[in-house]
């Protein structure tokens, strides 16, 4: 269910801007009319509980966007829909009073008041919303527990670190219980090691608080490494929408393309990218025998236990299952051996050396242990490079 939509949204700066969008409506160029096209045309939606990255180069448009998401700028045309409330056809107080309930922000520069403590500063959107003090200071000391503060609630901002301010900006805007949640450029006035900090924390509160967020930023490895869906920007227009994998492996274009280049693929694809279906699977019920054909007619080393519900049991390996047919053996249960096994979302380079260390395909089970595919090691190989064409490839070592 999406919670806030964006509808065909431009803004424009300029005083033609009226004239500019029956242009820009008709495709026909706008450089003569000395309107400024910031946003042009852009439609998405943030599902629930999700983190959406609006990702761009400075000029790109990101900044004027999120100005519009929050109230603070009106769209030239299209329209803002949060939680079914089109925030475009809202008057100035009805702006400021769904900003109270509805949407909250994270600043890059933290915005923190410096005459406040910050368990104050925690708790000030709940004081603009007239929340008795008693009961908003006790919901800001959870959040800053949360976010590790919770031993610095009488100090002042200029006490605290960077990273520290930032947290206590996102304490006060958890704090603010909105349904929506607006970072602009959050981490980036931060260090390399802090910023890595803050995105693991913003990550571990995401799991477990499920807020809806909107993640503005200008890098492009935070941007595939927090959301879960990522907008590309250029010159204000969409380029692409989609999963981190989906625009590093089906770029719409080629501005796209050359922009994911150089990103390390290993650590944003995942297990269940590249998995494929198990060629060699046998039955705990069968023999050896029966393992050893399926090895011989698939042309694998190994073959892979599995139950009728689909659960993986273990591995069998063809010289153990052809001595245990030679000594007529006609049970598997002495033959299987526990395998290493990894779930969907696993990084591909947290497998290389599980790859190396197995004769068999990396198994990749769900939550229950049911099997839903194998790694080959020539398909992690292949992620070195290109990663194209990697399950043709992969065929002849695939169990």
């Amino acid at each position: 269910m999406s919670i806030l939509r964006a509808e065909n949204v431009t803004k424009l700066f300029g005083r033609r801007t009226a004239e500019a969008t029956r242009r820009l409506a008709s495709g026909t160029d706008i450089s003569d009319l000395g309107v400024t096209a910031a946003v042009v045309d852009v439609s998405f939606e943030v599902r629930q509980g999700e983190i959406f990255v609006v990702m761009g180069l400075s000029g790109s448009g990101k900044s004027t966007l999120i100005r519009m998401l929050n109230g603070l700028l009106e769209p030239t045309s299209g329209s803002i829909l949060i939680g079914g409330t089109n925030l475009t056809e809202l008057g100035p107080k009805a702006v400021r009073e769904l900003r109270q309930k509805k949407v909250s922000m994270v600043f890059q520069h933290f915005a923190l008041f410096p005459h406040r403590t910050v368990l104050e500063n925690a708790a000030y959107a709940l004081e603009v919303q007239n929340v008795p003090k008693r009961e908003r200071l006790e919901r800001a000391k959870e959040f800053l527990r949360l976010v590790g503060l919770e031993e610095w609630g009488d100090k002042f901002p200029d006490e605290l670190s960077g990273g520290m301010k930032q947290r206590v900006g996102i304490a006060r805007a958890l704090t603010a219980g909105t349904d929506v949640l607006l970072m602009d450029e959050a981490f980036s006035a931060l260090d390399p090691l802090i910023r890595r900090e803050m995105q693991e924390l913003l990550l571990e509160l995401q799991n477990e608080l499920g807020k809806t967020i909107v993640f503005i930023t200008h890098d492009l490895n935070e941007a595939m490494r927090l959301g879960d869906r990522i907008a590309m920007l250029r010159d204000g227009r969409v380029m692409q929408i989609g999963t981190a994998e989906e625009i590093l492996t089906d770029p719409a274009n080629d501005y796209v393309a050359q922009f994911v280049a150089d990103v390390d693929r290993t650590r944003v694809l995942t297990a269940s990218s590249v998995m494929e279906k198990p060629l060699s699977v046998v039955d705990p019920g069968n023999g050896p025998r029966a393992a050893v054909r399926a090895m011989r007619e698939n042309q694998t080393a190994g073959a892979f236990v599995v139950g009728r519900d689909r659960r993986l049991i273990g591995g069998v390996y063809a010289e153990q299952a052809a001595q245990a047919v030679r000594e007529g053996v006609d049970s598997l249960s002495g033959l299987i051996s526990e395998l290493d096994v990894v779930s969907p979302d696993t990084p591909l380079a947290e497998l290389f050396s599980r790859s190396a260390e197995s004769a068999l395909p990396v198994p990749v089970v769900d939550g229950a242990g049911r099997l839903l595919g194998v790694i080959p090691r020539v398909t992690l190989l292949a992620a070195l490079g290109s990663l194209n064409g990697s399950a043709d490839e992969a065929v002849m070592t695939s169990a």
